[in-house]
């Protein structure tokens, strides 16, 4: 059986071009201080793409991903989509971790604690 790509699929390529050029509020925030390596010079990448699903974060060497929330997050069908679209990440290994946007702008340095606090 051929060994299928998962990371950064061509046909999402130009999709997630766009959503790097619009970033919400909080992820430019965030990107702030998780690009470059300054945090513990782990390398993040912005809506990086895992087979279909496209996450806001994304740390490989600590197979790690980071999703902000915003409003509509809190509508029952979001929130169904969201555990699915998790446990289908957490079986193929990796960690997801979420924070509410709101917390980025009046929490950062708990939610880079806690970023911190998932690393191997």
């Amino acid at each position: 059986m051929p060994n299928k790509k998962i990371h950064s699929k061509k046909e999402l390529q130009d999709y997630r071009r766009a959503l790097r050029k619009n970033l919400t509020p909080s992820e430019a925030f965030l990107w702030k201080h998780l690009k470059s390596r300054q945090l513990q010079k782990r390398r993040f990448q912005r809506q990086h793409s895992i087979n279909n699903y496209i996450v806001d974060f994304y740390c490989a060497s600590e197979k790690l991903i980071i999703e902000l929330d915003g409003d509509v997050h809190n509508n029952p069908n979001v929130q169904e989509y969201d555990e699915k679209r998790t446990q289908y990440l957490e079986n193929l290994g990796y960690r997801v971790i979420r924070f509410e946007n709101r917390m980025v702008f009046d929490f950062l340095p708990s939610v880079l604690e806690e970023i911190q606090s998932n690393f191997k």
